[in-house]
């Protein structure tokens, strides 16, 4: 049962927040007593999915243009009268898994890069009035790449890894973290259309884990959570793989 002192009387937005890891997040946050906005495309039908939970209020905007950002926070200080923890998951999905010298990576990496600083630095004026201001960059998922992809993937949790210490230097002087969570291969909606059209990627990445199965979107809260609260006020710049383990070094 959670604790719902943990994060009493924090205001979290959440990306991606109405399906999936950005789902899982919202709920776990305001179990433990934060108050969410939980941000999805328009499509998403985020305001009636969450109608009947206490603490969560679902908002539908565009989520891959980096100039909404100023207006989104603007939105979330309008409607939870300030903002302590920020959870960056943007809905970035080539059409197909990436290979290794995919030039959609490139491009994905860009506009992840553009979205996470776009929204932070719109945020971090009403962070930094927070006692317990929190980043939390959540990186792609497994089914993003193609199962001879490891080095693109490691690319792109390097590229987050990068961008979050630098977030972690900035904010640090107003005593706001910055960390990252890598998920490895996830059983979100997302993931199960990929893994439905390619089952020789799910196979492979069960294989490839030492728990020898896929991950739940409740794995990868769970470590928000941490990563959210008093526990983790002394960790920042850094990141936290959840994937099971890997099967082989």
């Amino acid at each position: 049962m959670g604790d719902p002192l943990r994060l009493y009387g924090l205001k979290a937005l959440v990306t991606s927040g109405s399906s999936g890891i950005g789902e899982a997040v919202s709920r776990t946050l305001v179990k433990h007593g934060a108050t969410v906005l939980a941000v999805d495309t328009p499509d998403s039908g985020a305001e009636q999915h969450f109608k009947a939970v206490k603490g969560i209020d679902g908002y539908s905007t565009k989520l891959t243009d980096a100039t909404r950002m100023p207006a989104l926070i603007e939105e979330t200080i309008e409607r939870l009268g300030g903002l302590d923890i920020l959870i960056n998951d943007f809905p970035l999905q080539p059409d197909a898994p990436l290979k290794n010298d995919d030039p959609q990576l490139k491009t994905l990496l860009q506009s992840r890069a553009d979205l996470i600083m776009s929204l932070c630095r719109s945020a971090l004026p009403h962070v930094k009035k927070s006692p317990a201001g929190r980043i939390i960059n959540i990186g792609f998922l497994r089914s993003v790449f193609s199962a001879e992809a490891s080095e693109g993937f490691a690319r792109s949790t390097n590229d987050l890894a990068a961008l979050t210490r630098a977030l972690g230097v900035e904010t640090a002087e107003f005593g706001i973290t910055a960390n990252y969570v890598q998920p490895g291969a996830v059983m979100t909606a997302t993931s199960r259309a990929v893994f439905k059209k390619n089952m020789a990627l799910r196979d492979f990445c069960i294989a490839n884990s030492a728990a020898k199965r896929l991950g739940e979107p409740v794995d990868i809260a769970k470590v928000v959570l941490f990563l959210a609260s008093d526990d983790a006020v002394f960790v920042s710049g850094t990141g936290i793989t959840v994937d099971g383990g890997r099967s082989s070094s």
